[in-house]
């Protein structure tokens, strides 16, 4: 029995992704990459790594009762722009920067973040 207060599953799945999913995945992505990645390929990961940990720390901040801070305020106002979409896709695009570098090893990493931010662009654009 469908009701007005409960929400498509399309629609949980996407909020699910975008808040506890997305970014830890990218995160660990990111690691790897600054770990085993050749020459110039570290730093974009690492940009995409200090992005996701960034987020992170946003979106626990509640949580850990980290949230008298300005820079709480701050970050809060960044991770909400259209719709927390924007930063999310900032983070992505600094990785996808160190897959089109040289030395870029384990080509796999590349294709398991296609397949997560495949998987957000579809959702997002499923519950628009």
């Amino acid at each position: 029995m469908n009701t007005l207060f409960q929400p498509p599953p399309e629609v949980m799945a996407f909020l699910f992704l975008k808040k506890f999913v997305y970014l830890e995945g990218l995160a660990v992505l990111a690691l790897l990459r600054v770990i085993v990645g050749g020459g110039i390929a570290r730093w974009p990961a690492l940009v995409a790594l200090i992005f996701s940990l960034a987020g992170i720390a946003t979106t626990f901040a509640p949580a850990l009762g980290w949230t008298n801070s300005p820079v709480y305020a701050s970050a809060a106002q960044i991770m909400a722009v259209k719709g927390g979409m924007a930063a999310l896709l900032v983070a992505s695009t600094a990785f996808l920067t160190s897959s089109f570098t040289p030395n870029a090893r384990w080509r796999v990493l590349d294709a398991a973040h296609i397949l997560l931010l495949a998987a957000l662009v579809g959702l997002w654009w499923w519950t628009s």
